[in-house]
């Protein structure tokens, strides 16, 4: 191996959500440690490469397709792509046809080890996991050096579903950069954001795909549209969808504010963060309004209960008409919102710190690398 490891990351997409975010920190951290190239399934799915701070070294370069039906002449082309690198990582179901050829190629074959993340699935997974990914998975997984999950909900799921042994697989909580939450944020730290008067902000951080169920929100800040203000950051095909839910509920001051970056200049603007997806695992954007002090409502998914303070967790919900009456609650008593928001702060500072988790990362591909010490 070079003295500085090639690493590929394999994505369905490399578009800025949870996932993403966490990698380029990661990258961004260990800087001239390591080199990366970069796949995505999907090639005009980019957008977290503006992200990556332009010393690290990492390549998007001309490669196989990691999309398409299942194929063996696919895998062979595949395998002698992984083969240039030396460690492969792998994200979600988009990334699978990446293991299941490392998988097939043996032993023998001289790949570099890989490591799978499982973060969530996609809208068509959300009520019941679908029989034939499971067995995909479960077999794909079988020479995996290990598989990464940030939720206990996703370590059951691997352990008994996809039926991995309890050796492999890694739970390491997503963490982030709690000092830079600390102070206010500026005003403005929202462009284009126009405060109505009297109204406090309900902000949701969010890729805008079906599954984060934007238009469920909508509804819920309507019922109270003449004290809640809806802000949401983030881009994505769904974003004609939810300005058609808003028009249609009269929000007339919804802000759309597109893709935004360095979330502790603005979260804390937020008097109420708001997650109304169909499903989540461990949401890092849930951890940033934590951080900076933010009371939450929120549907329960994933280990959303959980992951908020004690007193937090009443505000977390089951369905549609719960998400309004929580927001509701919150909006109408602002010694609830502080002492909620203290709460989580102090919660996030004590679990959440993003050094835990990059030590836990270091520590497994330095182990997969048989050089325990080359990202720290």
């Amino acid at each position: 191996m070079a003295e500085r490891p090639h690493i590929l990351h394999v994505h369905g997409s490399f578009t800025l959500g949870g996932k993403e975010a966490r990698t380029v920190r990661l990258m961004n951290i260990w800087g001239d440690r390591a080199r990366h190239s970069v796949m995505s399934a999907d090639p005009d799915a980019l957008g977290a490469r503006a992200a990556i701070d332009p010393t690290v070294e990492v390549a998007f370069p001309d490669g196989p397709s990691f999309a398409g039906k299942p194929g063996l002449a696919r895998y062979k082309v595949i395998t002698a792509f992984l083969k240039t690198f030396d460690l492969v990582l792998t994200y979600n179901w988009g990334s699978m046809d990446a293991v299941m050829a490392h998988r097939l190629a043996g032993a023998s074959a001289g790949l570099p080890p890989l490591i799978h993340h499982e973060d969530g699935f996609n809208a068509d997974e959300i009520v019941r996991l679908k029989t034939k990914r499971n067995l995909f998975r479960r077999v794909a997984l079988q020479r995996a050096h290990a598989l990464v999950v940030p939720s206990v909900r996703l370590e059951g799921i691997a352990r008994n579903v996809w039926k991995q042994p309890a050796g492999k697989i890694n739970l390491i909580r997503n963490g982030i950069d709690i000092p830079r939450y600390a102070d206010a944020p500026a005003p403005d730290g929202i462009p284009g954001l126009r405060r109505s008067p009297g109204k406090l902000l309900v902000g949701t951080l969010a890729g805008l795909r079906a599954v984060k169920n934007i238009p469920r929100l909508v509804r819920a800040v309507a019922a109270h549209k003449d004290r809640l203000q809806l802000v949401v950051v983030g881009e994505g095909p769904e974003r004609d969808a939810i300005l058609a839910e808003a028009a249609q509920y009269g929000l007339d001051d919804i802000c759309m504010a597109g893709f935004m970056d360095r979330p502790w200049r603005f979260v804390g603007l937020f008097d109420i963060f708001a997650l109304s997806s169909d499903s989540e695992q461990f949401p890092i954007s849930l951890v940033e309004a934590m951080a900076a002090g933010v009371p939450v409502a929120s549907m329960d998914v994933g280990d959303v209960i959980n992951m908020v303070a004690p007193e937090n967790r009443p505000y977390i919900v089951a369905d549609d008409a719960g998400l309004a009456d929580a927001l509701g609650m919150l909006a109408s008593d602002p010694d609830l919102r502080a002492r909620l928001g203290e709460a989580n702060r102090r919660l996030a500072a004590r679990d959440y710190a993003e050094n835990a988790m990059v030590d836990a990362y270091a520590a497994l591909y330095g182990e997969a690398l048989a050089s325990p010490m080359i990202l720290r």
